[in-house]
């Protein structure tokens, strides 16, 4: 089984598929010959398909695994082995692995030598569906994520949905974050024909659960649809695009005031989403029957609301989203349901989040 996705942003292709992990290595070495190549791969990854995925020591760097591992010295390190192995601009890197490999390797390669190419070959639910497509590159700072990156779109993108036959059930629930929001901008993204991801969703979740290979590769499918749809009308993130941070702003709060360790990047977007709909709902832009339906939506995937104002010092919580790299003066910019399956930015002081967040 192989799918082609094409996205017009850089016009490079995103090709799903099952093949064994060795057809995917012939695809990129035939990809990538006559150029020297740096893979920068997830350790656990590493350890789990380097039998299958036969890399070159000399062609490899192999990065911790966790968010942690985002930091300008790991940068760094990606750098000076690319200098060392001798890569030039018209070289290329290769990540491997989930989103903090793919992020930070699409960092690397938008600023190596002024920008090379770079190829991505995500390994999580999350990463498949969310950023190892569109073209944002980062680090983190200890204050929050994504603060240091650049618009570096790849040459191409596999997915395998084989590596995630290895997947823990949590690493699996994170993908949820970004395929959930998925289901509440449809009617915002401009895809050319209905999807009915919110319906396909709310029915579905019993084969996703049972990991039916049919359902994932049409999750993923419907998932990257929509995002290349947003991602070809603004690719850096000037406008529409800006649909894509719904339930990031409280996820990213509550990602950096556990240090990471708590909760998955999914996990955090998924409590996000809930607030995002708590909010909308006290504001009135969404009814009550769509609210309860969102709620369930979200419930039917194992997820439960939590009170963020028991668990959590809701003043720096609020800190750390007036932190946020889209907040404007002194406003926490935070996109909100306003209708089934369609969201708007709306703009808030940090008192008015902290009595949201009590």
């Amino acid at each position: 089984m192989k799918q082609v996705l094409h996205v017009e942003v850089n016009d490079y292709n995103i090709e799903i598929s099952d093949n064994e992990l060795e057809v995917l290595k012939a695809d990129i070495d035939k990809m990538t010959a006559d150029r020297k190549r740096l893979f920068v791969i997830s350790k656990k990854v590493y350890k789990l398909y380097k039998r299958a995925l036969a890399l070159d020591k000399n062609e490899i760097f192999i990065l911790p695994d966790g968010e942690k591992e985002k930091n300008y010295k790991n940068y760094l390190k990606i750098i000076e082995k690319a200098y060392d192995i001798g890569l030039t601009r018209h070289d290329v890197l290769i990540a491997i692995g989930g989103g903090v490999v793919g992020d930070i390797t699409g960092f690397v390669a938008a600023t190596y030598m002024r920008g090379i190419s770079y190829i991505q070959v995500p390994t999580t639910l999350l990463s498949m569906v969310d950023s190892s497509v569109g073209g944002k590159t980062a680090i983190d700072l200890p204050d929050g994520k994504n603060l240091i990156g650049a618009f570096h779109q790849p040459e191409a993108v596999f997915i395998n949905i084989n590596f995630l036959k290895t997947l823990a059930k949590k690493e699996l629930l994170s993908g949820l974050g970004e395929i959930l929001k998925y289901a509440f901008i449809e009617e915002n993204c401009g895809y050319d024909k209905p999807i009915y991801f919110y319906e396909y969703l709310s029915l579905c979740y019993e084969k996703f659960f049972e990991m039916d290979e049919a359902t994932l590769v049409r999750i993923i499918d419907y998932s990257l649809k929509l995002k290349i749809s947003v991602v070809e009308k603004d690719e850096k993130e000037a406008s529409l695009r800006k649909i894509l941070n719904l339930g990031h702003t409280l996820g990213h709060a509550l990602e950096s005031i556990t240090k990471y360790k708590k909760y998955t990047h999914g996990e955090a977007v998924v409590y996000g989403l809930f607030f995002a709909i708590n909010v909308a709902y006290k504001k009135r832009l969404i009814n009550y029957a769509y609210y309860r339906l969102s709620n369930e939506l979200l419930e039917k995937y194992n997820f439960k609301n939590i009170n963020i104002g028991r668990k959590f010092d809701v003043n720096e919580l609020a800190r750390l989203m007036q932190k946020d790299k889209k907040a404007i003066n002194n406003e926490i910019i935070l996109i909100l349901p306003c209708g089934k399956k369609q969201v708007k930015e709306v703009g808030f002081t940090q008192k008015e989040i902290i009595e949201f967040l009590e």
